[in-house]
């Protein structure tokens, strides 16, 4: 991956230029200290005066909001700061809607917020203002003596983070919340930004280093020391990336920090790069210089691969696409630029401004055409459906490009320009949505035709927020899982249907990222410095026990630090460290023995479990036997994986009748599925078992509130309290059987 580079010849600025930002995907707007605003069509590098300003009004940043972000409707507006301490408000035609006095001394950042409710201004007198829309002073957040050098917003808009001298400080705006704040640099800190993909902060200083560091102020990653100090930098809104500026030098970077590509301009010195600005399709950057030019970069040479396929950009317009097995390869031109592609499963999409293209591996000269979809940002492949993310809607759609599902949720359309890949999944025959108003709510659609949940989606309640969810990728419609994590990095599990709080159970601690196979109910997990492999994450979950025989932990020094997922195909698990990728295997038995399940095949999955005679695998077939009623094999299977408790439990439901309520309801019971072995009973009137079933869990207070509500005997249940009480040598305390009792 690189930037493939142009600088403006004969530049129309003739001092430094200080501003620059897009208003579009096409157009740049740029300003320096001559007082003038120019606009640049990125295509043709072609520019045109758009606005005078006042001579006493000298530009020190602006940011553009756009009709579209945070679902708020209204034209484009251009926010620009003033050293003198104004800032204005700019429409499309470049009239002055708003002029604001509002710092003593000059601006160094004016930023629109994420949602596009708001913006802030930050000065030199050390103080940061919170402004409405209009115009209107909401509250001053900061006030201090010492100069605040760059300001931005967090993406969720519910903190500012600031620097100051040598550290950078993070404001959360709830109340009472206290600034937290460390030492970032060794010199003063540059410039600031703050990824709205992963939630790092990345800062650049005048001791010749960029850092990156999460959103609790620890370090990610530290570059070694370059020639000049760290003049600019900024993440791209959309993808994976980085760009950080120096005296002529521009590196694209990953968002954890290690280089992908330096593009040095030695023959036609610019100068150090004051800004930089990313197209709001996260393809193109344009940068501001010293010496007065605009550096305009586009992305090219990134890379996908898929099992036997490989995919390249070579251009703005086209593609390399090959089959690494047949030794085949295609070039694929497309008319406009493209934006966003995604491969897997034996296709590949590719996105331009307009429309998305559906390309078979076995058709690859004869796509598939949609009209319509505009700045795509998110694509995500299943195996039956793939996703797409506008800047208008969520998009669900098959491989033969027919509108599938458009889901809507509460609040759906002003979240969408905050929507990325870590919130949103697209399973086998689910897809799942963080809310981003209420960060603890995930919506769960079913993907099968006709499900009532395609417009009322089933909500999954968190008492924390959530980080990131993924929703599993293979199995039958009543096997679907999705995990998220929340923000103290522990990891949930919990079916997708009928998912309630006590069906969600906890499954892992300290997790960093999760990814589901592409072709079992597999699971892994990154840790700080081990991974961890769930094979039987979904049926064991319920039971502490099985979890912990089913779980495999490495350890994953080897790799360096800051790893990353990249894919989970079959049994290969390819990991990124520093732009290396690694591949380790999880157990291939397990994975095939997943895939006989699926396809209800189990003597071949009992033979292969005979076969690799691996605990693992044993205590897997058990627990997935059990969900499934499969009491012959699952006996077996526990034997073979050493739970004695759980084979002679096992005994005991074989020989109640079989398929009865009372078996059904004891199978529950073994998979730790409470209220479903209640709920068996009662549905089939069995009101004594039920009754029973809550004593032998010691639900006092149930047993009886189901005695009282069906009219069974209260001796029974008064009888098996009384030899409760004696056993433990204890008192009658309990006000509802105090009162039974008189």
């Amino acid at each position: 991956m690189k930037f493939k580079t142009y600088v403006t010849k004969d530049p129309v600025h003739k001092t430094a230029i200080s501003c620059i930002d897009w208003s579009n995907n096409e157009e740049v707007y740029s300003a320096g200290d001559e007082h003038q605003i120019y606009k640049w069509t990125s295509t043709t590098r072609e520019s045109v005066e758009v606005a005078k300003l006042p001579d006493d009004f000298t530009p020190t940043d602006f940011h553009w909001l756009l009709g579209k972000s945070g679902g708020q409707k209204g034209t484009d507006s251009l926010l620009v700061t003033s050293n003198d301490g104004r800032f204005i408000i700019l429409n499309k035609s470049a009239r002055v809607e708003r002029n604001i006095n509002a710092h003593s001394m000059s601006i160094t950042s004016g930023r629109w917020s994420p949602d596009g409710a708001g913006l802030l201004t930050a000065s030199e007198d050390g103080i940061i203002k919170i402004w409405s829309r209009s115009g209107m002073l909401r509250s001053t957040v900061v006030q201090s003596d010492e100069p605040v050098r760059c300001a931005r917003w967090s993406p969720t808009s519910s903190a500012i983070a600031y620097c100051q001298g040598n550290s950078i400080s993070i404001k959360p705006l709830a109340a009472n919340s206290k600034i937290m704040k460390w030492r970032a640099h060794d010199g003063l800190v540059l410039c600031l930004d703050w990824c709205s993909q992963t939630q790092y902060l990345a800062s650049g200083g005048e001791d010749f280093r960029y850092k990156i560091w999460d959103s609790q102020g620890a370090n990610i990653y530290t570059s070694t020391a370059d020639e000049y100090g760290i003049t600019s930098i900024e993440f791209c809104p959309n993808s994976d990336i980085l760009a950080v500026g120096s005296f002529n030098i521009l590196k694209l970077c990953s968002n954890t920090g290690w280089s992908y590509n330096n593009a040095r301009f030695n023959a036609s010195p610019v100068g150090s790069i004051y800004s930089i600005a990313w197209s709001p399709d996260g393809t193109q950057v344009a940068c501001g210089s010293s010496s007065g030019n605009i550096v305009f970069g586009h992305v090219i040479e990134r890379q996908l691969i898929s099992k036997n396929l490989k995919v390249t950009t070579t251009g703005r317009k086209s593609i390399l696409y090959q089959d690494i097995t047949g030794s085949t390869s295609d070039v694929l031109d497309f008319p406009d630029r493209i934006i966003n592609w995604a491969i897997g499963y034996g296709h590949l999409i590719v996105a331009t401004p307009n429309q998305i293209h559906i390309f078979n591996e076995n058709y690859i000269n004869t796509p598939i055409i949609v009209d319509g979809r505009t700045d795509t940002r998110i694509i995500e492949i299943g195996k039956k459906f793939f996703l797409v993310v506008d800047s208008s809607s969520i998009w669900v759609y098959t491989y033969t490009g027919r509108l599938h599902l458009n889901p809507r949720f509460p609040g759906s359309q002003a979240q969408i320009v905050g929507l990325n890949k870590s919130i949103i999944s697209l399973g086998l025959d689910c897809l799942a949505v963080r809310d981003s108003a209420d960060q603890s709510v995930i919506y769960a659609f079913d993907l099968l035709p006709g499900a009532s949940r395609q417009t009322e989606p089933s909500a999954i309640h968190s008492k924390t927020g959530i980080n990131e969810i993924a929703v599993s990728r293979s199995g039958t419609p009543e096997d679907q899982y999705i995990v998220f994590l929340d923000v103290n990095r522990e990891l949930y599990i919990s079916p997708t249907q009928n998912g309630d709080d006590n069906s969600i159970h906890k499954i892992g601690t300290q997790v960093i990222s999760v990814m589901w196979s592409s072709e079992a109910n597999i699971l892994v997990g990154l840790h700080d410095a081990y991974y961890s492999i769930w094979y039987c994450p979904g049926e064991g979950s319920s039971d502490p026990s099985l979890i912990a025989l089913t779980t495999v932990t490495m350890d994953s020094t080897e790799f360096g630090k800051n790893i990353a997922l990249e894919s989970f195909v079959g049994p290969f698990i390819t990991i990124k460290s520093s732009g290396t990728l690694y591949t380790v295997n999880a157990n291939i038995y397990c994975e095939i023995m997943h895939r006989m399940i699926i396809e209800g095949q189990w003597n071949k999955a009992l033979k292969i479990c005979r076969l690799a005679q691996n605990t693992i695998l044993w205590a897997a077939l058990a627990a997935i036997a059990t969900k499934k009623r499969q009491l012959d094999i699952s006996e077996e299977a526990y034997s073979a994986a050493l739970q004695i408790d759980k084979v002679s439990y096992l005994q005991y439901i074989k020989g109640l009748p079989n398929s009865s309520p009372e078996q059904m309801a004891e199978n529950s019971l073994m998979m730790g599925r409470l209220v479903e072995a209640e709920t068996l009973l009662l549905h089939n009137k069995k009101y004594k078992e039920a009754m029973n079933l809550c004593i032998r869990m010691h639900n006092w207070d149930r047993a009886l509130d189901i005695a009282k509500k069906n009219n069974v005997e209260m001796d029974l249940i008064l009888g098996e309290r009384k030899k409760y009480l004696m056993a433990l040598g204890r008192e009658e305390n309990n006000e509802k059987f105090l009162e039974l009792n008189k």
